[in-house]
């Protein structure tokens, strides 16, 4: 019988932070995929790979992680004062389903490269030698943000000797920020407490903050979990149970967050709410061999995307971790030392990171102004993805 040939789509393999994806401009994409729907998520798991009952996306641009199962499609935006429109796509490693319920941190450092090499951003904003300002319109969660981008020569500069750890090459220095990542409008605590008492059968009544800011996060303490808080991903993605108690959590606390109506939702939003556990500094050597001590970070954290426990930290939770630090008397800001702050360094399973965060109260409420770090990001291939034509 015939079989139908492949197509070629032009696309971008790059690096973001700790994460690297497919970059697609939408424009590029066949006509029945430039709009959402099962035609773009069709085409966007054909290209990752997924599903992959093996679990190692062979067959696909995807790495078999969380971190490396990811898509972004960009538009030049027709929004007032921003240049490019910054979709994200997180694929499902062994189920036929694409993630649209949040953004990816790591990868946004890379959407103004994208956007500035891929015509997206007005050459007028882009100066010769210096810094562009790349004003980025985040669809997935209708927030603004704003990347600066190095340039030489009228060219993005993508190296450099700026270190991140979770990343084993020195590259460009690229500051984010995430401005207004909670609207006054929400609740960027969605129970109205800062601590909540969270009942999850099987497991025990667990305190938790549950905040929405870059990304929903439910932060438990460590020790209410028998865990120290310096655990690299062995000790937990090797522990099916650890794994399932994580999940359970995560249904439960989304219920009282009011993400999903019932914890049989959960399995169809794994992109969100996110969990992570916080723990008092102490010294460990992180996944490359590198010793971090007590005294050069403010608290660890752990956190866990799709259903596993990130390498490093997903750039969207780094911005609930410092927003959350910034707040007296949340679970973070508690195991930080409390007391108001406008920065925070966190150890994680790769190393450190430090973000600065402005957080403010109005008529009682709390909302975030500003969060900031600094990412890289870098192109890995470019050219065109294939896949059979009849595959979306």
């Amino acid at each position: 019988m015939p079989h139908a040939p492949q197509i070629r789509i032009p696309a971008t393999y790059m690096r973001g932070g700790t994460s690297k994806g497919v970059f697609f401009n939408l424009t590029d994409l066949p006509e029945t995929a430039q709009m959402p729907g099962e035609a773009r998520d069709k085409l966007l798991l054909r290209v990752i790979g997924s599903p992959d009952p093996y679990g190692k996306q062979t067959d696909g641009m995807g790495g078999a992680t969380s971190s490396t199962s990811k898509t972004v499609i960009l538009a030049k935006s027709d929004k007032p004062d921003h240049d490019v429109d910054y979709l994200f796509g997180q694929v499902s490693i062994d189920k036929p389903f694409v993630d649209w319920s949040g953004n990816c941190g790591n990868l946004t450092a890379a959407v103004g490269s994208f956007a500035i090499s891929s015509g997206l951003v007005d050459a007028e904003r882009i100066p010769d030698n210096g810094t562009a300002v790349v004003r980025i319109w985040q669809k997935n969660i209708e927030k603004t943000i704003v990347a600066h981008v190095p340039i030489t020569n009228s060219e993005v500069q993508e190296t450099g000797d700026f270190e991140l750890d979770g990343v084993t090459f020195p590259a460009a220095e690229v500051q984010v920020e995430f401005l207004k990542p909670v609207d006054p409008s929400e609740a960027m605590f969605p129970t109205g407490n800062l601590v909540d008492d969270l009942e999850v059968p099987g497991v025990g009544t667990l305190r938790a903050t549950m905040i929405n800011a870059g990304i929903p996060t439910i932060f438990l303490n460590a020790d209410e979990i028998n865990y120290t808080g310096t655990e690299l991903q062995e000790v937990i993605n090797g522990d099916e149970k650890a794994l399932a108690m994580f999940e359970i959590i995560r249904a439960h606390g989304a219920v009282r967050m009011g993400l999903i109506e019932n914890i049989n939702e959960a399995a169809g939003r794994q992109h969100t709410p996110k969990v992570a556990f916080v723990a008092k500094p102490q010294d460990y050597v992180a996944s490359s061999g590198k010793p971090i001590k007590a005294s050069d970070i403010d608290l660890n954290v752990r956190a866990l995307s799709m259903g596993k426990l990130h390498h490093a930290m997903m750039g969207t939770a780094a911005v609930a971790i410092g927003t959350a630090a910034a707040i007296p008397g949340t679970l973070v800001n508690l195991v930080a030392g409390g007391d108001e702050r406008d920065a925070v360094t966190f150890g994680h399973p790769s190393g450190t990171l430090r973000v600065g965060a402005a957080a403010s109260q109005q008529e009682g409420a709390w909302t975030a102004d500003k969060v900031v770090m600094s990412r890289s990001a870098r192109v890995l291939m470019e050219g065109w993805v294939r896949i059979p034509g009849d595959a979306f």
